[in-house]
C-alpha cells in the first residue's frame, strides 16, 4: 500500500458547494464523536506499549486496500463535487473502522490535506502497458545501455503552495469546528529504492546486470540513494516532513506511537532522525543472500541510517536475509510475510523486535470464505509467536470478493484468537 502526496494534476481544485459541504459536516461530525469515545484512548496506549517491545496482546490491524472499492462503492456517496466525494470517501471509511471493523486503528479526529505538488521524478519514466483498476501490468525500461544514466536526475519536490493553501482554508471552512485540519503529507511509502531501480532497468535485466555488469549497477544504486538522501535533505530543510510518531501508518503495516521519537534535540523542524524509516525489498526476492548484500543493502542501510526508529520488510520472506537484515540500526518493526517460515522468524526476532504478522490475503479473495480454516491458521500463528512482541496486519487485498463482511468475520476471528491465548 503507497501512500503519497497529492499531484497537482490529480483533481480539480473547485469550491466545494454549500449542499457537499453539508454533507461532509455531518460525517465529520460523526468521526468525531467516534475519535472521542474512551476506547480510542485505550487503543492509543496499547500502540506506545507495543511499539516500545512492552508485552502487550496481539494488536490487529485491517486496512483491505483495494477492496475498499468493494465496501464504499461510487453509488454509496452523495456528494457530487469531485473533491468533495474524495472527502466523503475518507470520511465514510474512517467511519467503517470506527463503526464496523473492530481492530486496533485508532480513529482521530484529524482531516489531513496532504501537499499538492509535481517532481519526484527521476528524468527517465518506464512505459506501462496495462494495469487499468489496479490489474497487472508490464513495463518497458527506459534505462537501456550505461549512456542512459546521463538522462537521469535526482528527484525534487515542487509544491504548489497556492493550490495547498485552497484545499487546507476549504478543508477549514467545513471541518474546523468538529475535526483539526492538517498540512501533512506521506512523501514516500518506500525508501527501499528496488522498486525505482526495478521500473527504470528491468526486473530480469537487473539480474543480469548483477552478472554481467556489476559496476554499471552499482553506479546506478549509487545513484538512486544519493537522490534519495539529497530529496530528504531538501525535504528538511523546506520543513516539509511531518512526525510519523502518531497514528501514521508506518513501514508495510502497524502505526507509529511511540514516545521514543523525535530527538531529544528536536526543536520543531522535523528531521529523519526525528522520524520511523522503512524500506524493503520485494523485487529482489529471487536474488541470493549474497548479491542482495553486495548489490542492495548497502544502499538502503545508507538511507535507513538517518532515522530514529525503522520499519524493513513486506512481502518478501526475510528469514533467508536475517543475518544482513538485522543489521539496519535502530530496527524496530519487521515484516513478516506469508512466505516467510513463521517459526523461524519468532526464534530470530523473540521479543527484541515487532514480529508484524501478515496473513494471505488470498484468504479473502477466495470463491469460499474457510472460516474453520482461517481460526486454525490464525491460532497455529499465535502459538507460533507466543512469545513475540506480536501485531496482526491484513493488507494487499485485491479484492474481498465484493463481500464486505468477510473483512468484518476476519477480525473477529483474530480478535476472539488472541483474546483465547
Amino acid at each position: 500500500m503507497v501512500k503519497s502526496a497529492l499531484p497537482k494534476t490529480s483533481l480539480n481544485i473547485n469550491k466545494i458547494s454549500k449542499l457537499d459541504g453539508n454533507i461532509l459536516r455531518s460525517l465529520a461530525s460523526r468521526v468525531a464523536d467516534l475519535a472521542a469515545r474512551p476506547g480510542e484512548e485505550v487503543k492509543r496506549q496499547l500502540w506506545y506499549r507495543h511499539n516500545s517491545l512492552e508485552a502487550t496482546p496481539p494488536l490487529i490491524f485491517c486496512d483491505p486496500e483495494n477492496g475498499w472499492g468493494e465496501i464504499i462503492t461510487p453509488e454509496m456517496l452523495a456528494c457530487q463535487g469531485e473533491l468533495a466525494r474524495q472527502w466523503e470517501w475518507r470520511l465514510r471509511r474512517e467511519i467503517f473502522w470506527g463503526e464496523e471493523m473492530g481492530d486496533d486503528r485508532v480513529v482521530e479526529a484529524y482531516f489531513d490535506i496532504p501537499h499538492v505538488y509535481s517532481g519526484l521524478e527521476w528524468g527517465l519514466v518506464e512505459r506501462r502497458i496495462g494495469g487499468d483498476h489496479g490489474g497487472a501490468y508490464r513495463w518497458d525500461a527506459p534505462i537501456k545501455t550505461e549512456a542512459d544514466l546521463e538522462k537521469l536526475h535526482f528527484p525534487t519536490a515542487q509544491v504548489d503552495e497556492h493550490a495547498t493553501l485552497q484545499l487546507a482554508e476549504q478543508a477549514e471552512e467545513i471541518f474546523g469546528t468538529t475535526l483539526k485540519v492538517r498540512v501533512k503529507t506521506s512523501w514516500w511509502w518506500t525508501l527501499g529504492m528496488t522498486q525505482t531501480l526495478a521500473h527504470l532497468r528491468g526486473l530480469e535485466q537487473i539480474m543480469v546486470d548483477m552478472i554481467e555488469a556489476p559496476d554499471f549497477l552499482h553506479r546506478l544504486m549509487g545513484f538512486l540513494r544519493d537522490g534519495t538522501l539529497s530529496l530528504l535533505d531538501e525535504l528538511t530543510n523546506n520543513n516539509l516532513l511531518s512526525l510519523n510518531c502518531d497514528g501514521t501508518y508506518v513501514g508495510s503495516g502497524g502505526f507509529g506511537w511511540t514516545r521514543e521519537l523525535p530527538g531529544p534535540d528536536f526543536r520543531g523542524v522535523v528531521r529523519p532522525c526525528d522520524m520511523w524509516g522503512f524500506a524493503e525489498s520485494q523485487e529482489t526476492i529471487g536474488v541470493s543472500t549474497r548479491m542482495f548484500a553486495e548489490f542492495i543493502f548497502p544502499y538502503q542501510v545508507s538511507v535507513l541510517d538517518k532515522f530514529g526508529l525503522n520499519c524493513y520488510g513486506c512481502c518478501e520472506p526475510i528469514d533467508t536475509r536475517w543475518h544482513i537484515v538485522q543489521q539496519i540500526p535502530r530496527l524496530r518493526r519487521v515484516s513478516v510475510s506469508p512466505w516467510s517460515n513463521r517459526s523461524r522468524m519468532a526464534e530470530l526476532l523473540g521479543d527484541q523486535y515487532i514480529f508484524s504478522m501478515k496473513p494471505n490475503p488470498a484468504d479473502l479473495a477466495m470463491t469460499t470464505f474457510d472460516e474453520d480454516r482461517i481460526r486454525l491458521e490464525m491460532r497455529q500463528a499465535l502459538q507460533q509467536t507466543r512469545n513475540c512482541r506480536v501485531e496482526v496486519i491484513m493488507k494487499d487485498n485485491h479484492t474481498i470478493n465484493h463481500d464486505p463482511q468477510r473483512i468484518l468475520k476476519w477480525v473477529k476471528i483474530v480478535r476472539q484468537e488472541t483474546e483465547g491465548l
